[in-house]
Parts: structure tokens; sequence; C-alpha cells
């Protein structure tokens, strides 16, 4: 009987050692799993069985884990990336709605020069035909220069207008105020050409044309120079560097729990706000400034009408035109008179056969209405891309709670991982937004403001006032905002110790036709690179002994036996 029952305790023994092992071991194959399902690295990093955790510097635990030091980096490398993927994710709409409108009203400038430019021509057939043919140059001259403005050349609007005047007067000398029986010589026509700015033949057309052109123009360019440097906004804090102690937080509170086989768990809500407010506190500066953003190209936008409307002004070029020409034929005796004398007499080709004449039968180029030459009219596109762009506007104000509260965090009333244990709730205190309210905060400690978070706020200052109208651009500043002072180029935000591997580039270029317009739009219609999204499932809670069996008593040696896997049980 003694015998029997000695083989009956090492049974006993044997069955919970082996049951335990096994359930450590299933845990641990789950690990596995996720480990290589999220490609976090090789399977051989992997102990083949739990084991104790003295070398783990943030997930340390006092039960057995299913960790070593190099699981440990490499989770805190997939968890950096795992932020980064959310962040870019979570601004992969408000970049595109950017990106598409940049490109939109790029695209309608680009229709409304063509369209003022085949307007002016038409008008010139219609009113002078016997110089439009030799004016089309000219015209196209004028127009693309106007566009290279507007799309960021620093071009000189009255330079490049007068030009424009310049070239025409020989024409119109030549066949509206001294017409000939042939044109006027190469040589006398650059005479009378470098008169133009003397004699005034246009009176104050060119003056006035280059007005309005630089009024709209330094509008419609300040709107794009404003939405590229939102771009570099995004771009920048899609592209934050963290912190060391963000990155120590960012692993805790994600992968630790794997560590311990719980690989369906999920933060606390507190804990995951505390964990993303510290490391987000400098973005949620940019709160305030971004706000205002939003707020000064409404108001900018409510501005661009009459003279500061672009469209109206560039439909209206014809007309300032043809006025122009018509202005210098009233004035005909007095030009030919000044042309004569510094000049001399008119200095012609040989005669043509075909004589010159004003022909009222001359065939007539219709004109068609300007009304929404371009599809949607620039106010009508500005109006639907603010009604969209104000509902970002607390964008990053909202980001950490916006995070957490989509799928980081666990639901209400489920239990969630604390950042030691799974629990009911959290009870530790939950901080507010922006870097002030971090020194409480007790997960993540933040050591200050971001310099290249400051930097962005002091371009958005400056777009702002210049949006508001309290500062004027001059030459070149608008290029100076987007581009800033030093060159940024693969340059994160952050701590940049010698393990984070500081390099690369926060993003690409948005090519243009005019490349100088845009350093800063990166790959505007990109794919929208996705995360790995945890499914809701409460988490596997640790199996506990609820109770021993009294129904007989063990001898001592029984309990030597017994009590070494009891213990191992209890702990994992």
């Amino acid at each position: 009987m003694g015998v029997l029952w000695t083989y009956c305790v090492f049974l006993l023994a044997w069955c919970c050692c082996c049951c335990f092992g096994l359930g450590r071991a299933n845990k641990c194959d789950e690990v596995r799993k996720v480990f290589q399902l999220r490609q976090i690295g090789p399977n051989q990093l992997l102990p083949s069985s739990p084991r104790p955790g003295p070398d783990l510097q943030v997930c340390m635990s006092k039960n057995l884990t299913c960790c070593t030091k190099k699981m440990e980096e490499r989770y805190q490398l997939a968890a950096r990336r795992d932020i980064q993927n959310i962040l870019q994710t979570s601004s992969s709409s408000l970049k595109f709605l950017i990106s598409r409108n940049v490109a939109a009203f790029q695209e309608t400038f680009e229709v409304l020069m063509r369209h003022a430019e085949n307007h002016t021509n038409s008008v010139l057939q219609e009113s002078y035909h016997i110089m439009a043919d030799q004016a089309v140059g000219s015209v196209r001259e004028l127009f693309t220069d106007i566009g290279l403005f507007l799309l960021g050349s620093e071009l000189n609007v009255d330079e490049l207008v007068q030009r424009f005047f310049d070239a025409l007067f020989p024409l119109v000398y030549n066949h509206l105020i001294n017409p000939g029986l042939s044109d006027i010589s190469p040589s006398y026509a650059e005479c009378v050409r470098s008169l133009s700015r003397e004699v005034r033949p246009f009176g104050g057309a060119p003056v006035l044309l280059a007005d309005q052109i630089a009024r709209s123009g330094v509008s419609g360019k300040l709107l794009l120079q404003a939405l590229h440097l939102g771009i570099e906004v995004i771009n920048t804090t899609d592209h934050l560097q963290l912190s060391r102690e963000c990155r120590r937080a960012l692993l805790k509170m994600h992968y630790c729990p794997h560590c311990q086989g719980l690989t369906q768990s999920k933060p606390c809500m507190g804990y995951c706000l505390n964990v993303m407010r510290g490391c987000l506190a400098s973005m949620a500066e940019i709160d305030i400034h971004w706000r205002e953003f939003v707020r000064s190209l409404e108001g900018l936008s409510a501005r661009m009408h009459g003279p500061q409307d672009l469209e109206q002004v560039l439909l209206g070029v014809h007309m300032l035109i043809r006025d122009a020409v018509s202005h210098a034929q009233k004035n005909g005796p007095r030009l030919s008179a000044q042309v004569h004398k510094l000049c001399g007499p008119p200095s012609r080709k040989l005669a043509q056969s075909v004589g010159i004449q004003h022909s009222s039968s001359r065939e007539s180029i219709p004109l068609k209405a300007l009304a929404k030459v371009s599809g949607d009219s620039l106010a009508v596109r500005r109006r639907d891309f603010l009604n969209s762009l104000r509902l970002y506007r607390t964008y990053y104000g909202g980001l950490a709670d916006q995070l957490c509260g989509g799928e980081l965090a666990s639901g209400d009333g489920l239990s969630c991982w604390n950042g030691t244990e799974i629990v009911k709730s959290y009870t530790l205190r939950v901080v507010g937004n922006g870097i002030k309210a971090q020194s409480a905060n007790p997960e993540v400690k933040v050591k200050g403001a971001d310099p290249v978070i400051n930097q962005i706020i002091d371009k958005l200052k400056h777009i702002n006032q210049l949006l508001q109208g309290k500062s004027i651009p001059k030459l070149g500043s608008l290029d100076q905002i987007e581009t800033g002072s030093g060159d940024t180029e693969g340059r994160y935000s952050g701590d940049c110790d010698d393990e984070d591997g500081c390099s690369g580039s926060g993003g690409g270029e948005f090519k243009r036709k005019v490349s100088r317009v845009s350093k800063l739009s990166p790959d505007v219609t990109g794919d929208h690179k996705h995360h790995h999204r945890h499914h809701h499932h409460p988490p596997a809670e640790d199996s506990k002994v609820v109770g021993r069996s009294r129904s007989f008593r063990l001898t001592g040696a029984i309990w030597v036996l017994v009590l070494p896997c009891l213990h191992l049980a209890l702990t994992w």
C-alpha cells in the first residue's frame, strides 16, 4: 500500500509539472506566432520555454518571461515603427486633401492662363486683325511669365508687363499709327520699341495691368505657398523622432504584455492617454497655430474678390490691352511725331504685293462666354476646400485622444494592461495635452520643447501674419517661408541618440512644372500606409488556483515534491 501511495504521489507531481509546463509552452508559442506574423524579427530570438528575465531593461517582471534582451530591442523598433505608421495613417486624409487642392488650384491657374491668352488673341483678331498674327508671340510670352510668377518664380511683374507693351508698340506704330505699303525694318522697329517707356503710347495701361496682376497674383501665390507649408507641417509631424523616454514607454505599452503571453491585451484608456500625450506633447503645441492657420486661410479667401480676384483679373486682360491699343491710336499724331524726331523717318522693307488695309470683311473669331471657363471657378474651389479643411482645425490638439480612442486602447469595462499587469481600470492620474501638462505624467518624462517642432511653429506664425495681411511679402520671401533659413532635409525632431539612427528625409518632393515652387510636398497621391490593427478581444487572464483539496493530508515528503510545481503554476 505504501509503495502504491508513493507511486501516486510521483504521478501527481509529474502531471502537475507537465501540465503547467505545457501551459507556459503554449503561451510562448502564441508569442512566437505574433512575433513572426508582424515580422518583428527572426524566431531564433525567442526562448524555447519561459525563462527568468534579469537582463530585460523595460519589460521586467518577477514572473518567468517569453522575452529575451534581443527580443526587447526588436519590440522597441516595432513599437516605433507602429506609432509612425499610425501617425501617417491618421494624417493621410488631411495631407491628401491639401495636396489634391494644391494640384487643383495649379491646374485651374494654368487653364485660366490658357483661356485668357486665347481670348486676348481672339480680341486682337477681331479688333486689330491686321497686326494680331504678329502679336501672338508677345501675348504668349506675357501669359507664360504671369503663370511662372503665380507658380513661384521670382519675376518682376512691372518688368514682365512693360516688356509686353514694349514689344506691342512697334506693331501698333507699323499697322495703326503710321501704316505703309510694307512693314518697318527690324532696326527701325527696335528703335520704336526702345522708345516705349519714354513716350508712353499706352498711357497708364501698363502700370494698371501690373498692379492688378501683382495684387491678385500675390494672393493666389500666397494661397499656394500656405498650402505647401501645411504639407510641410504634416510631413514634419509624421516623421517625428521619438525621444528615448517615449520609445521605452511605447515598448512597455504595446509589447511588454507579450512577454507574459498576453498577446491580445490592450492598454487601459488612461494609460494610453498618458503615454501618447507624453510622446506627442510637442505636436500638441502646434494646435493653436494650426487653428489660426485655418482661420487665416479663410480670411485670405474672403479678401480674394475685386482687384484681388485672380480669375477676374486674368479674364479681363484682353479688355485692358484693347483699351491700351485704342489709346495709342487716338494719340497717333503725337506718337508719330515723337518717333520721327527720335528715330528719323520710317525705314521700311521692300514693298509687298499684298496691300495693307483695314478690311471690314475680315474673319471674326467668335468670343465665347467667360464664365466657368475652367470647370469650377477658383472661388468655388476655395470654398469647397476650406469647408473640408475646417473639419481638421483641431487635428493637432486632439491627436493623442483620437489615436487612443480609435483602436490603441481597450474599450470601457474591459480588462486592460496598465504597464505592469492586467487590471479592471487604470488608477494613476491622467495628464492633459501640451508640454506643461507633462510635468505630472507618471508614464513619460518630457524634457522640453522639440526644436524642429518649434521651427515649424515659427513658420506657421510667419505665414499666418502674411495671410492676415499684417506683413507684406517681399520678392522671394514666400520661398523662405517654405524652406526656412536652414537646411532641415534629413532632420527629425526629438532627442537623437547614437542608437536612434537619425538619418533620412521626412518626405520626397511634389514635382511641378516650376521646380522651385514646391520643395515640400511629398507623394501627394501616394499609397496610404496602414498599420497592424488589433482586434478588440478581452485579454487572456492568468489561470489561478482557487482552492486546495482538503480530502486527504499529504506527508512532508509529498509536499516537497508537489509544492515546486504548484509554485511555478501560481507565479505564471
